[in-house]
C-alpha cells in the first residue's frame, strides 16, 4: 500500500488533535508516515502510533524555533523525497497552509486547502470542500503531482489503529533560503482555560444582541458549562466587545465543531461562511425573521438574556 505524508503539528512532543484527525483520513488512502520537527519529535510516536502511524520520522533543529516556516517546509520536502508518497496531508492552520502552499510549488504539485473529508480514488485521494461561503459542497482531486491536502480540524473522528511507529531519523539539510526570516521574540498567548477555536468540539458565540462587552460574561458561562470554546461574530469584535482573535466568520477563523451555538448573531453570510459546516447548529434569537434561522437545526425564538442563563443552569444541573 502507498505511504502517505502526514506533517504533525505538536507542542513540545504533545500531539495535536488536528494530527490525529490526519492520520485516521490518511489510512483510507495509504499508509501513514507521519513527520516530527522541532524540540520534543521524538516525543510523538507513542501519540502517532496509536493513532496508525507505521513509521514517524524526526528532526530537531535550532532552525525550527528561530525562523519561520521555511525550515519545516524544507524538512517536509526531504520527508516527501525520501518516501514518495501518495499524498501529503497538512493541518489546514495558516502555518499549515502556507507550509503547504511552498511545498507544492518545490514539488511541482497541486494543492487542496481547508478539505472537510478525504476518500481513495481511482485517479489519487478525492478530497471534499466546502466553497463559496459554505454554498456549495465539492469533490477536488490533484490532477498534476503528488496530492498536498490541507483538512479543517474536526473533519474526522480521531480512531485508534495501533501500529509499528518505528522512529527514523530524518536527513535535512537547510538552504540559504532557511534562515530569511528570522523570529526576534515570542508572546506566550494568555490561556483562558478553554479549548482553541478551531479545534473544539463545542462553540459558543455570541454577536451584536449580546450588547456589550460585560454582557459575554453569559456567553462564557454557558461556554465553560459545556466545555466549549467563545466566539464572535464580526459585528461584536468590531464593537470592541470581544477579541478579534475569536472572530468567527470569512474574515476570521473557520470552525467545523460538533455542536455550534450561535447567540444574537443575525446569521450575514460572513459568519455563515465561518461556520456553516458545523455538525449541529443552534440558534438563539429574538428576531424570528432572523437568517440564521435558515440555518440551524435547532433554533430558539427568545431573548438570550432569558434563555442563555436557563440554558447554562440546565446543563450545571444536568452534569452535576
Amino acid at each position: 500500500m502507498a505511504e502517505v505524508l502526514v506533517y504533525v503539528d505538536h507542542v513540545d512532543g504533545a500531539v495535536r488533535k488536528p494530527t490525529l484527525e490526519l492520520l485516521t483520513l490518511a489510512r483510507r488512502i495509504g499508509e501513514p508516515v507521519a513527520v516530527a520537527l522541532g524540540a520534543g519529535a521524538e516525543n510523538t510516536a507513542a501519540a502517532l502510533a496509536e493513532h496508525g502511524a507505521v513509521k514517524v520520522l524526526t528532526h530537531d533543529a535550532a532552525e525550527y524555533a528561530d525562523y519561520l516556516v521555511v525550515p519545516k517546509v524544507e524538512a517536509l520536502q526531504a520527508a516527501y523525497e525520501a518516501v514518495s508518497p501518495a499524498a501529503v496531508l497538512v493541518p489546514s492552520s495558516a502555518e499549515g497552509k502556507e507550509i503547504a502552499a511552498r511545498l507544492a510549488l518545490r514539488i511541482g504539485s497541486g494543492i487542496i486547502t481547508d478539505a472537510v473529508d478525504l476518500e481513495a480514488g481511482d485517479e489519487g485521494p478525492v478530497a471534499t470542500q466546502s466553497v463559496f461561503a459554505a454554498s456549495f459542497t465539492t469533490k477536488t482531486r490533484v490532477a498534476t503531482g503528488t496530492p498536498v491536502i490541507t483538512v479543517k480540524p474536526n473533519s474526522a473522528a480521531v480512531e485508534a489503529a495501533p501500529a509499528a511507529g518505528t522512529v527514523e531519523a530524518l536527513s535535512v539539510s537547510f538552504s540559504d533560503k532557511a534562515t530569511g526570516t528570522k523570529v526576534t521574540g515570542r508572546t506566550p498567548r494568555e490561556s483562558t482555560g478553554r479549548p482553541e477555536l478551531t479545534e473544539a468540539a463545542i462553540v459558543v458565540s455570541g454577536g451584536r444582541g449580546v450588547n456589550g462587552a460585560e454582557n459575554f460574561s453569559i456567553i462564557e458561562a454557558l461556554a465553560d458549562s459545556l466545555g466549549a470554546a467563545v466566539g464572535a461574530s464580526r459585528a461584536a469584535v468590531d464593537a470592541g466587545w470581544y477579541p478579534h482573535t475569536n472572530q468567527v466568520g470569512q474574515t476570521g477563523k473557520s470552525v467545523s465543531p460538533q455542536l455550534y451555538i450561535a447567540n444574537g448573531i443575525s446569521g450575514a453570510i460572513q459568519h455563515r461562511a465561518g461556520m456553516q459546516t458545523s455538525k449541529t447548529i443552534v440558534a438563539i434569537n429574538k428576531d424570528p425573521e432572523a437568517p440564521i434561522f435558515d440555518l440551524v437545526d435547532y433554533g430558539v425564538v427568545g431573548d438570550l438574556f432569558d434563555v442563555v442563563p436557563q440554558l447554562t443552569d440546565e446543563v450545571k444541573t444536568r452534569k452535576g
